[in-house]
């Protein structure tokens, strides 16, 4: 697999889709965190890590519903194994006039892009979620 993040956002939208309530996806620190960010913005109900005995883990995420229709209506990967996207503090992206949320990876941590201007970091954009 060369895009784990990519992967995790297609199970999520997939699952979305299908109107499942939870899905399943191998967890990495990276996700652990994007997911952070997802359920302290509201977009998910949240997660759980198991650990098996072969060393491996997954994760259990929750997907949440408003009145039967999803709350994530649009989840897209921006940056990409082949072609990263860089920004700095004054061009990080809004998503739908600020209504949505920008996820990015800076030195100081994954954060949303209302947290990354409020601490004047930019950093790699991982993904829009609308």
């Amino acid at each position: 697999m060369n895009d784990p993040l990519g992967d995790m956002l297609t199970r999520i939208r997939n699952g979305l889709m299908r109107g499942k309530s939870k899905v399943i996806s191998p967890a990495s620190s990276l996700r652990v965190r994007v997911l952070d960010v997802l359920q302290a913005e509201g977009y998910i109900r949240g997660y759980s890590r198991t650990d098996f005995d072969n060393g491996k883990s997954e994760l259990e995420i929750e997907l949440k519903y408003n009145e039967g229709a999803p709350v994530i209506r649009e989840i897209a990967r921006v940056s990409k194994p082949g072609r990263r996207v860089y920004a700095s503090v004054k061009t990080i992206p809004r998503v739908a006039n600020g209504l949505g949320v920008s996820i990015l990876s800076t030195p100081k941590g994954v954060l949303a892009d209302h947290d990354a201007r409020e601490q004047n970091v930019g950093g790699e954009v991982l993904c829009r979620v609308f």
